[in-house]
Order: structure tokens, then C-alpha cells, then sequence
């Protein structure tokens, strides 16, 4: 069943149970998150780096998803993670994705706001629902501007986003050392704002942490890193497994995919307390 965030994402939050954003790369990835929302019976988005809309592999990507949600039960979202620019969130839209997000967490504020409203109404338009940011979740080496309350309501207020991810101590990719998780800045946050919150940086956090702020108003959690990690290892088995022999292809992967499979399993049952 293909939806849009908002179809899913506030029924989480007010269960105070979160629902996983799980970045896929290829056929395969996308396959296993797939297989365990239907084995599940719950709800996933699948998200695209927002570097595939750009390079062109977005596309097909979105279309192989959208063949195999819409004949699926378990609800489904096709997310634009990261959106760099307008266009790629226009691009995702016309591909066929339900649900986009622009990052212009790294402007001023205001620039971020002018922006953000302007791709609200692509959003709105298309009836897509659209995620934004207010602080800055830190990636490849850019520095962490943890959320501030005063700013990040203004921030909601006068965007309209549907759903807002906030930076309250994580961080994209695996730690150097374990994080430290604002659990109280999460609480004053969604007491202040009533949307879903997301958490970037899903990947390594310990647990508990992630437990905490789900109660807090957070209701999506992004994983890519721990779970495109664990693909790569398992394939790197598979292909050692094989060594000189031949195996066509979709063989190859079947038991990679079976494995990737029951590891998203986990993940949604942890982040809808199941």
C-alpha cells in the first residue's frame, strides 16, 4: 500500500511508537525492507540518498518500489532523504515519491525558512507530505548545531513541514564514541511542537536513548549506515562463499537478501516497541 508521512507518521507519534526510514542503494536493499514491512504487517518508508536523484538512479529505484508497495498491504512511503536543492524535491515528485524532504540546515535561518516554505508548496501541490531540518545532524565531517527550542518552534511555525528533524546529539554514520543524547531537549520539543519528529542518525545509538526519545515525540528514525553495513558484510561472506565458482546473480544475493530481510525485521519490531 503506497502512502504519504502523513498517512503513517502522527498515528506513531501518538502511540509514542516510531516507524523506521531506511535508506536503500539498490534492488536488493530495497527488496529486504520491503519483504520485512509485509512480514511485519507494519508500516516503513523507504528512503533514497538524495545523491540517486541526482545522478539518475533515483528513478528507477522509486519505480521498482512503487511496483512492489502498491500491491503490498503493509503501508509504504517512497522518501526523498536529504533533498539538496528545489529541483531534486520537484524531481522526486515527478518520479513518483510521497514523500520529499529539503535540508537547507546549513543556511541561516532565515534561508533555511525561505527555502523550506517554498518546498512546502511543491509538497502541498503534489499532495506529497515533505520533512525538513532546524539545527544540523553533522555528516561527513560538517560540524553539529544542536536544535535550539526558541529557534525550532519559530522554525515550525512558520514553514508548515509535517514532519521536522531535529538535532539532539547524533550524528550520521558509525561514532568514534558514543553519543550524547539530549533526551530532556527532545521532551521540551515535542511538547512544544505537535508534528512527528524525526531522528537522523539512527545507526549506533544505543538503545535506550532511542527508547526515551520516541516517548518524546519522536516518530521516525532514520537508519542507513548500520543496516547498509550489515548488507556489505553479509555479501562480502556470500562472495567468499563462492569464491571461483559461478553463481548467477539473483541466486548470489537470495540468501543476502533473506538475512537483510530479518535484520530490518528487528529494527521495525525495536522502534514500534512490538
Amino acid at each position: 500500500m503506497l502512502v504519504t508521512g502523513n498517512e503513517i507518521l502522527p498515528a506513531a507519534r501518538a502511540a509514542k511508537r516510531a516507524i523506521g526510514g531506511f535508506n536503500v542503494g539498490n534492488y536488493e536493499t530495497l527488496l529486504a525492507v520491503l519483504r520485512a514491512a509485509e512480514a511485519e504487517q507494519q508500516p516503513v518508508l523507504i528512503q533514497l540518498y538524495s545523491r540517486l536523484v541526482a545522478d539518475g538512479h533515483g528513478e528507477p529505484l522509486a519505480a521498482a518500489a512503487r511496483a512492489i508497495a502498491e500491491k503490498m498491504t503493509a503501508p509504504v512511503a517512497i522518501h526523498l532523504d536529504h533533498g539538496a536543492s528545489l529541483e531534486q524535491v520537484k524531481r522526486a515528485i515527478d518520479a513518483g515519491f510521497t514523500s520529499v524532504m529539503l535540508d537547507a540546515s546549513q543556511l541561516p535561518f532565515a534561508e533555511n525558512v525561505a527555502l523550506v516554505r517554498q518546498a512546502v508548496a511543491l509538497a502541498r501541490a503534489a499532495g506529497v507530505s515533505i520533512e525538513s531540518e532546524i539545527g544540523h545532524v553533522p555528516m561527513g565531517g560538517s560540524a553539529m548545531a544542536v536544535s535550539q527550542l526558541d529557534e525550532t518552534i519559530r522554525f515550525y511555525e512558520e514553514t508548515g513541514v509535517d514532519s521536522l528533524a531535529v538535532s539532539i546529539g547524533t550524528a550520521h554514520g558509525f561514532y568514534k564514541a558514543e553519543p550524547k543524547i539530549d533526551v530532556e531537549l527532545a521532551r521540551r520539543i515535542g511538547e512544544a511542537i505537535p508534528i512527528p519528529l524525526v531522528l537522523h542518525g539512527g545507526s549506533g545509538t544505543p538503545p535506550e536513548k532511542i527508547r526515551a526519545v520516541i516517548g518524546c515525540g519522536i516518530a521516525k528514525v532514520n537508519i542507513a549506515t548500520e543496516f547498509q553495513f550489515d548488507y556489505q558484510q553479509k555479501l562480502r561472506a556470500r562472495l567468499e562463499e563462492a569464491g571461483e565458482k559461478f553463481i548467477a546473480v539473483d541466486l548470489l544475493e537470495a540468501p543476502v537478501v533473506e538475512s537483510s530481510t530479518q535484520f530490518i525485521r528487528r529494527e521495525i519490531r525495536f522502534l514500534a516497541g512490538l
